[in-house]
């Protein structure tokens, strides 16, 4: 699991993977035309994240940036991507770049829950050409009031969570969005010409929101079991299907708590989910739950563990869930163009370094783990301005001379830029 001691904040995540894409990518700050952040961490109830990372842009004197932070728990950074990716196809755009950064610091009281944390961000550049598309037409939200995930006390970083109610929450929007993507799929066809039905079978791969990876295997046996209730005919004799024939008269509403149809669905799944969204779960199995970035992990950890010419011309289906709530579904679809140097060359060049971005990190004992949990609670409401005081800290470890690009809360006084002390900070990718 990833976490951050007390010298690191959200607004020092966000600027590390803003500046590595910037400084990676050989880009010019003013090529830069609209920064959204989406973000449930919060430590000023005014001052937005996105203010703090125009810091970067000082030095270019370019400050026509357009975006703020977008929050809803988990799913702020696809808001973020969708707003970006509207003002690109708008009459506003100036023909400059988008970056959509994600980032927050999971953590939880002590108790059960604490080692479902994480922390991480990811910054993604939009903009024309990309390896990467967002196929239009196709996106099915579902909306909703609930309490199954909420940080009532502002003093805290500490969220009041429901778990059960939040799977069940997690699992209704699931239903609700495949729903409403696989109408407009089958809508785009029939106007194509095209009558059948849209299944898992049309998604080369598919990831997921991820607080934990058990709920995505869960969520893949759940959207076999749409499939199946939707299949007019379907066999269940042999092949996928064999043996779900007790299941073919239950409603989706009355099965959120069904043990033997999350299992028997779960089963039948196995190879759907080896095959198309295991490859995906590195980060998460590995970080934890990142929040806003945890999807977004996962599409970063199948890029870097697949080859370009595997993912050429695919589909990659896409699931964003927030509790409160708000989810999504929507897809990517992969450029066919794998040739070397091609923009789906470098992207996927570009992250092949993650797994041994993980294995670099430093290892903490449980207790020592505890006790930055302990210290962060100490210094959390002191805000920006008190954690910009290092009386408050011990000493930084030393810089990591193999990474000058991560830049940590003390840097970041109020009235300079962070361009003084830098140094490892939590898994941050920037893609």
């Amino acid at each position: 699991m990833g976490f951050c001691a007390a010298h690191e904040d959200i607004n020092s995540l966000c600027l590390t993977v803003v500046q590595r894409l910037v400084e990676r990518g050989r880009l010019s700050w003013d090529a830069i035309g609209r920064l959204e952040v989406g973000t449930e961490t919060v430590i000023d109830k005014s001052k937005a994240v996105k203010t703090v990372l125009m810091q970067l842009f000082h030095d270019s004197g370019n400050t026509d940036v357009e975006g703020i932070d977008t929050t809803n728990a988990c799913y702020g950074g696809t808001a973020s991507l969708f707003n970006a990716a509207a003002w690109v196809e708008s009459s506003a755009w100036d023909g400059r770049y988008a970056v959509v950064v994600c980032g927050d610091i999971a953590v939880y009281a002590t108790g059960n829950a604490r080692p479902t944390g994480g922390a991480g961000a990811i910054a993604m550049l939009v903009g024309p050409n990309a390896p990467l598309v967002l196929e239009r037409g196709l996106r099915g939200t579902h909306m909703e009031h609930a309490y199954d995930f909420y940080k009532p006390d502002l003093a805290s970083e500490y969220p009041v969570v429901d778990g059960q109610l939040s799977i069940q929450c997690y699992l209704r929007a699931l239903d609700r969005c495949y729903a409403v993507y696989r109408r407009k799929a089958e809508s785009q066809w029939q106007q194509a010409g095209i009558q059948r039905p849209f299944t898992l079978d049309d998604f080369k791969f598919i990831i997921f929101h991820t607080p934990f990876c058990k709920l995505v295997q869960k969520s893949v046996g759940r959207l076999l079991l749409n499939d199946f209730l939707a299949t007019p005919n379907p066999d269940t004799a042999t092949g996928l299907y064999k043996g779900l024939q007790p299941f073919r008269g239950v409603k989706l509403e009355d099965t959120y708590t069904s043990k033997e149809v999350e299992k028997a669905f779960q089963a039948a799944s196995q190879d759907i989910f080896n095959q198309k969204t295991k490859p995906s779960l590195l980060l998460s199995s590995r970080n934890g739950n990142m929040y806003t970035p945890s999807m977004y992990g996962c599409l970063a950890s199948l890029l870097a563990q697949s080859s370009a010419q595997d993912l050429a011309g695919s589909r990659i289906g896409a699931f964003s869930y927030g509790s409160g709530l708000a989810a999504s579904m929507f897809s990517l679809r992969v450029s066919q163009d794998a040739a070397p140097g091609s923009p789906l060359d470098k992207l996927v060049s570009s992250l092949a370094d993650l797994p041994a971005r993980l294995d670099a990190r430093k290892r903490v004992a449980p207790q020592d783990f505890a006790k930055i949990m302990k210290q962060r609670e100490e210094t959390h409401h002191l805000g920006e301005l008190g954690r910009g005081d290092a009386t408050h800290f011990p000493p930084i470890p030393s810089q990591d001379p193999t990474d000058p690009l991560s830049i940590t809360a003390l840097s970041l006084q109020p009235t300079t830029l962070p361009t003084g002390l830098r140094r490892i900070s939590s898994l941050a990718p920037g893609i």
